[in-house]
């Protein structure tokens, strides 16, 4: 039995549906074509599919999905809580049930239709049934009800302890849409952004404007996950899970962590990478390429320096030159990310690590030896680093 999570699955398999502002068919739908073709991507039969993991929120059963496919008989089913920070606690939970013998192919998959839908930018008043009304209740009063409207709060934090400034976040987003512009399955596939487009964006939330929110999409994305073993049979080139970890700060909060001494840091993230380099036994500076998670601008520069690719109040010099372009020192969102290709809670990041490796991403960098992959910020969060398999 592994005592560690190092090494012990790989990506064989990824699909996607079209993404779009409006499907025009159900979340179920958009599920069954993802995982379809990432069972056929992988090359294995849906018989051989036996475990399933997804978020909370997603409205997708494991037994509709597996029914409609034709996958059969199960041995583990899971759920991750907490929104864009299950993006890569849903690997965890693959990884360990692979590890672990629970299963033998794990189809991860997010589906929904976050535009036509219902849309996550319409924030957390209505019908709430949470605990995490308690600590709402603080904020709504004062306006702080949407995810805009909390990482604004954090955002004005940072760049006031930094003198991070617009033009700052300006190069996350201008970075993110150079790599859409030239990957068709992005929605800003050929439609450039410039410096003052950005500017001249209207306010969402100060300091954040229109283009330092991500997207609301309709779509679904799945992946396949095995072990090294099976992987080198499958048909495509398997992307390696190098390591993988997941946690919570002792001040954690849904979304918000407001309680935290310092809301212009991020300490689970920083345990995340902790834990997460000391698996792989790797370090930031091993790293070709990473896909951060992407749901505002500001948030790519927090993650930045809690992984340590530069000290605190740092990003905002590390992203300048072109550092996050193909030829920078850190390709970062080659997709486009969540804010230029589509906001799949974060679950299309995978898919683009696995082509990392690939090498075929539509923003190819020339190196690609390892792949960083993070979940949401301001929630219980996870990472995980993708490798060769040799």
């Amino acid at each position: 039995m592994p005592t560690t999570l190092k090494d012990e699955a790989a990506i064989v398999g990824i699909g996607q549906t079209r993404y779009s502002k409006n499907s025009g068919v159900s979340e179920l739908a958009l599920a069954v074509e993802a995982v379809s073709k990432a069972i056929d991507d992988a090359g294995i039969e849906p018989s051989q599919v036996d475990g399933y993991c997804s978020f909370t929120l997603d409205t997708n059963d494991e037994v509709d999905i597996a029914r409609a496919v034709g996958t059969g008989d199960a041995t583990f089913y899971s759920r991750i809580g907490y929104g864009g920070g299950a993006a890569i606690g849903v690997m965890h939970q693959a990884v360990m049930a692979l590890a672990t013998g629970q299963a033998k192919y794990v189809v991860v998959y997010r589906a929904l239709n976050g535009r036509s839908g219902q849309r996550y930018s319409e924030g957390v008043s209505g019908d709430i049934v949470t605990s995490d009304l308690i600590h709402w209740s603080w904020y709504m009063p004062w306006g702080l009800m949407t995810p805009a409207s909390w990482v604004a709060m954090f955002t004005q934090r940072y760049m006031h302890e930094t003198g991070c400034k617009a033009e700052d976040l300006a190069e996350v987003a201008l970075a993110t849409r150079a790599h859409a512009v030239k990957n068709p399955a992005a929605f800003f596939y050929e439609r450039p952004l410039s410096m003052d487009d950005y500017m001249s964006a209207r306010w969402i939330a100060e300091p954040l404007r229109l283009y330092d929110c991500c997207q609301e999409t309709d779509g679904g994305v799945a992946v396949v996950v095995t072990t090294p073993e099976r992987a080198r049979d499958c048909k495509q080139k398997p992307a390696l899970v190098r390591g993988v970890a997941q946690a919570f700060g002792a001040e954690q909060e849904q979304m918000t962590s407001f309680y935290n001494r310092d809301i212009a840091r991020l300490p689970e993230m920083e345990l995340v990478a902790k834990n997460m380099w000391q698996t792989a036994d790797l370090t930031p500076q091993d790293m070709d390429a990473a896909i951060i998670y992407d749901a505002f601008t500001s948030i790519v520069l927090f993650q930045l320096e809690a992984f340590g690719f530069c000290g605190f109040g740092e990003a905002k010099d590390f992203v300048k030159d072109g550092a996050l372009g193909r030829d920078g020192r850190l390709p970062t969102n080659t997709h486009g990310g969540q804010l230029s290709e589509a906001y799949l809670h974060g679950v299309n990041g995978i898919a683009e690590g696995t082509r990392l490796i690939r090498g075929t991403s539509t923003s190819q960098p020339a190196k690609n030896d390892h792949v960083l992959v993070t979940a949401g910020v301001g929630v219980p969060t996870a990472g995980m680093v993708l490798g060769q398999l040799d």
